[in-house]
């Protein structure tokens, strides 16, 4: 019993730490955050949504997005001003080169891969049987130019 009582007190302890620790106040001058469900998603074109977390990709400087397609989204043929700096956080993201639209010639970016996607160069890209999440940090305007030839 002894033992028991021992192993008890130090469970307690241990998330007397742990709770204390989660409610810790940060400094809002030092740390800014926003938790996964506090992040506002706003509908993108097709099958894809958007979450600006800093900065504004219609006007000029330094942004921040993330981009979740929703299975089945893809973009048509299109290029971007400047070169765009992308982390696959969620799924596979499948990625084609060119002004010809063929799904079928893309390349899977499993999570964890990082990708650049170079200023004035004509790509396409989505996801096909999962939901897939992107992070991407570029210069604005981050506005996109189609590029499709038919």
């Amino acid at each position: 019993m002894h033992a028991l009582t021992h192993m008890l007190l130090g469970m307690a302890a241990s998330a007397t730490v742990f709770a204390s620790a989660i409610a810790a106040d940060l400094n809002p001058a030092a740390v800014a955050f926003t938790l996964p469900d506090k992040i506002e998603w706003k509908q993108g074109s097709g099958r894809a949504q958007q979450a600006i977390l800093a900065g504004d990709p219609s006007k000029p400087g330094l942004y921040v997005v993330m981009v979740k397609w929703l299975p089945g989204g893809m973009s048509r043929p299109h290029f971007h001003p400047n070169d765009r700096f992308i982390t696959v956080l969620k799924g596979t993201w499948w990625v084609g080169t060119g002004p010809k639209f063929d799904p079928s010639n893309t390349v899977p970016m499993p999570a964890g891969t990082f990708v650049t996607h170079f200023g004035k160069q004509v790509h396409y890209d989505g996801a096909k049987d999962e939901e897939t999440v992107l992070l991407i940090t570029g210069e604005g305007p981050a506005t996109s130019t189609p590029a499709e030839e038919k």
